[in-house]
């Protein structure tokens, strides 16, 4: 048996109604909802992992504009989805959440073998995040209907090459509770 983590990627205001807006990302909110519940019911730890940019500064700023700026309320989570007492917050200002981040130091410590990767966008920051799980040798699940993407084409592609590239289990949200 592993022990697992929920990662919570980018379901930030701007992603989900603002700057950035995923049309596409209000059809996760609820089973997100359920499997953060479930999660911390059975104490599998719950990490946001969540842009959180320089203003004017960032690489990121340059391809998609203003979002997730430090210290405004777009760059905090989605209050269907807050964070709390006992969650981990991970700030990120790359596509990965364990680029030049503490994410892998806190997995370690947790004694977490096994990601439960969910958020926004499959095919952009789930991947280039479970790249780097991957490389640090992580087992990757990730939730069907707790991914999306800007088109159901991204979110289909990305799920497919996290499968194929690096052995996600891709399952339903109601599937991995039934593992918990």
């Amino acid at each position: 048996m592993s022990n697992k983590a929920i990662v919570v990627i980018d379901m930030l205001n701007d992603f989900v109604t603002g700057s950035l807006k995923c049309d596409r990302a209000q059809r996760i909110i609820l089973p997100l909802h359920k499997l953060l519940e479930s999660a911390r019911s059975k104490g599998v730890p719950v990490i946001y992992s969540n842009d959180c940019h320089y203003p004017g500064i960032d690489n990121e700023l340059k391809l998609w504009g203003e979002h997730a700026i430090k210290g405004t309320e777009g760059a905090e989570v989605i209050r269907e989805l807050k964070p709390q007492k006992d969650d981990f917050i991970i700030p990120k200002r790359r596509y990965s959440g364990f680029f030049q981040t503490d994410l892998h130091l806190l997995l370690r410590e947790l004694g977490v073998d096994a990601l439960i990767m969910t958020g926004l966008h499959a095919n952009m920051c789930v991947r280039h995040t479970a790249a780097d799980a991957f490389s640090w040798g992580f087992k990757i699940i990730v939730p069907t209907d707790g991914t999306e993407a800007f088109t159901e084409e991204d979110h289909q592609g990305g799920l497919a090459y996290l499968k194929q590239v690096y052995g996600a289990e891709i399952k339903t949200v109601d599937d991995i509770i039934k593992d918990f």
